[in-house]
């Protein structure tokens, strides 16, 4: 109890006291078709910026309260953590995340206007953001690189990726950091189907099309490393300024420990020094 009364002062502390009335830290940020949530490291801004997209049955809320949004806050980002719709009949949030169902919000519009209003009352830097995301939060994530790669400097889906039909390819480069656990039973490396006509992907073939987004010149990885808890392939030759890399950990379905910091190391190697 000490530790999170400890974590939401510190929330309200990073949130500029000007700010701090109409939203950010415990108060959400209204936009014309959601909401989310912002907490501000300490110092002037533009910051560096985390975009954290919740799980299945997931809020923002409990987003804010995550190690991730503590290890963003520590290394000098801003972390905001957009609010996921409920589904009609159902008394969960999700994402409308896949084509081939679209819901009542266009998702990646919904994310773009969540980053033009925190950039014009908190002073993010779009330029320096990176878009992640749980489960299917993550499969939103994959989606968005995929159709909209400029949208964010870079992204890293977690425990979540394309659904079946795959993609017959992507808009473009990205720069992407896929993370999976070896024994996910949720969501399975090769997938599953959930009901019918209706499956998830497989992330193997994922990573396929981002090799091709990417015009990598091979299939398998150029590098390879052991970090951690973090079984990592690396793929370096491929189009200038694009960025590839499948994390694979021991457990199940989940963000692991040490993710966080693993993430961040990998985005600020894109972006470059945060201060």
């Amino acid at each position: 109890m000490r530790l999170a009364f400890v974590f939401a002062a510190s929330l309200a502390l990073a949130t500029p006291a000007s700010t701090q009335s109409a939203c950010g830290g415990d108060m959400p940020c209204a936009t014309p078709s959601g909401s989310y949530r912002i907490v501000l490291p300490e110092g002037d801004g533009p910051f560096p910026v985390v975009v954290f997209l919740h799980g299945y049955g997931g809020s923002a809320q409990g987003t804010m309260s995550g190690g991730a949004a503590r290890a963003a806050l520590a290394r000098g980002h801003a972390f905001i953590a957009p609010e996921g719709l409920m589904r009609p009949g159902r008394n969960r949030t999700s994402w409308n995340f896949h084509p081939e169902f679209p819901g009542p919000r266009n998702e990646a519009d919904f994310l773009q206007e969540v980053m033009q209003d925190a950039s014009a009352r908190f002073g993010i830097d779009p330029a320096r953001s990176l878009l992640t995301g749980f489960s299917i939060g993550g499969s939103l994530t994959s989606y968005v690189a995929c159709a909209r790669p400029g949208d964010f400097a870079a992204y890293a889906p977690v425990s979540g990726s394309f659904w079946r039909p795959h993609p017959e390819g992507c808009a473009g480069p990205v720069r992407l950091l896929h993370t999976h656990g070896w024994r996910d039973q949720v969501v399975p490396l090769e997938g599953r189907e959930i009901r019918a006509g209706f499956a998830q992907g497989d992330v193997f073939e994922a990573m396929r099309i981002w090799r091709a987004a990417n015009a990598c010149a091979r299939h398998y990885p150029d590098k390879f490393e052991t970090d951690g808890a973090f079984w990592r392939r690396i793929w370096l030759d491929c189009a200038p300024g694009s960025a590839l890399e499948l994390a694979l950990f021991e457990g199940g379905h989940g963000v692991p420990r040490g993710w966080s910091g693993m993430a961040l190391d990998w985005f600020e190697a894109q972006i470059g020094p945060t201060q």
